[in-house]
């Protein structure tokens, strides 16, 4: 072992003091081999992980515990059928504390509960569980009858006839979709390239757009979206130059000629912005046309920076 601890952890440690004559290590140590587990063992009771195999609810606080939690269990037995031992587990919830038995029923193949639980009642369909449907105890006994026997199996066997033609053709059309593997692979390829075209066709629509990412195709839901949308309309602009008016005009009481004054710069301003921003729009959809004055100042500044160098 690599340590001592080890060793003894592996229960491979021999103490000094030990000598075989005393007997195994459990036996030198006072200990069962189990350790906690069989702390019970002289009630005839082991400490056991019993896993729980159905739904129950519980009788304590009437919360539901799932099948496959796990609980340290009592486990002991509480009688015979025939030959077959019968055990009873005891455990507590870990909800409430509440005390649950459970028993085994060799006779049934199944567990029992006995007190503090109560099993949940899961009816299914057999026809939406997509199950075969198990005779019943009193037809299991009647298949016992061989003139029973035989009329049963002419059941079946009518019932194979009648489905066989569904089934016939279910494999007619399985076989005539996966029998040819060329044509699977090309059309399968086909559709990977198609998605390849579309993916690319929509990149390239977001490159042009000025966008980093991929745009989806429109939807219904999109259209609707982008109708109910309103932007700033005439009277919004038509607001807002009355409220630039107000706020230029003086608080003070003047003369007509100087409001008429006032009235004719502010028209002239507003179509000064409007001019400016009708050339920005132009110039940023690229239909910006330079004027006169704008090309003899570049000429200008061309010949003057030739002459320095």
């Amino acid at each position: 072992m690599s340590s001592l601890a080890a060793a003894r952890a592996d229960n491979f440690y021999y103490p000094p003091e030990w000598d075989p004559s005393q007997g195994s290590l459990n036996k030198f140590h006072g200990q069962h081999a189990l350790r906690e587990r069989a702390r019970k063992i002289d009630q005839g009771i082991l400490i056991i992980r019993f896993e729980m195999p159905f739904n129950i609810w519980c009788g304590g606080c009437n919360s539901m515990i799932a099948k496959g939690v796990r609980f340290n269990a009592e486990k002991k037995q509480v009688g015979n059928y025939y030959s077959t031992k019968i055990w009873s587990f005891s455990m507590k919830s870990a909800c409430c504390k509440h005390e649950i038995i459970i028993q085994t029923d060799p006779k049934n193949c199944e567990y029992v509960i006995i007190s503090g639980a109560q099993r949940k009642t899961e009816v299914f369909d057999v026809e939406d569980a997509e199950t075969l449907e198990l005779p019943a105890d009193e037809e299991r006994g009647k298949l016992a009858d061989p003139f029973y026997r035989l009329e049963h199996q002419e059941e079946d066997v009518q019932k194979k006839k009648e489905a066989e033609p569904v089934l016939v053709r279910l494999q007619r059309v399985s076989d005539a979709r996966h029998s040819d593997d060329y044509a699977l692979n090309r059309a399968l390829r086909a559709k990977l390239r198609g998605q390849k075209k579309r993916v690319f066709e929509e990149e390239s629509a977001s490159r042009k757009m000025g966008l980093s990412i991929r745009l989806l195709p429109t939807t219904e839901e999109d259209a609707a979206t982008a109708a109910g949308v309103k932007f700033s309309s005439k009277f919004d602009r038509n607001r807002k130059d009355k409220r630039a008016l107000i706020k230029a005009a003086s608080i003070f009481p003047g003369s007509s000629g100087s409001s008429t004054s006032n009235k004719k710069r502010l028209e002239l301003e507003s179509k000064r912005r409007k001019i400016c921003a009708a050339a920005a729009s132009n110039l940023l959809t690229g239909g910006f046309m330079p004027s006169s004055l704008f090309q003899n100042t570049a000429r200008k500044s061309a010949s003057t920076n030739a002459r320095k160098f």
